[in-house]
């Protein structure tokens, strides 16, 4: 029997909203960390500088945002009757697909020729 689409996204939902809230936590732990430091991390030779733990953490942030967003958007064609319908072409999004990326919404030929 298919996996029920509805649970499965909102499982994926619960994972990307912690994902943010966690990237985000870390985020303002970081920047606290750099307005109560005066030093120079950039010339630290034991580890991880500051600027460079901010790239990496940002761009967690980023995509567990886009994860939580694309995942919001498919329970939204969830709820419009559209989920698994290819936003491009109108034909069905086979049940393969979106058993591997519950979210998708083109098909694997409209995904490809648009670079998704």
């Amino acid at each position: 029997m298919a996996p029920d689409p509805r649970a499965l996204l909102e499982e994926l939902r619960a994972a990307a909203a912690t994902q943010v809230a966690e990237t985000d936590a870390a985020l303002r732990e970081l920047l606290r960390d750099r307005e109560g430091s005066n030093d120079d991390d950039e010339h630290d030779p034991e580890g991880v500088t500051l600027s460079s733990e901010w790239s990496r953490l940002h761009g967690l942030a980023d995509a567990a945002a886009a994860k939580l967003q694309q995942v919001d958007d498919a329970l939204a064609r969830l709820d419009a009757g559209t989920y698994g319908i290819c936003a491009s072409c109108g034909r069905p999004i086979p049940a393969s697909r979106l058993e591997v990326r519950p979210f998708a919404e083109h098909c694997v030929a409209c995904a490809e020729r648009l670079g998704r």
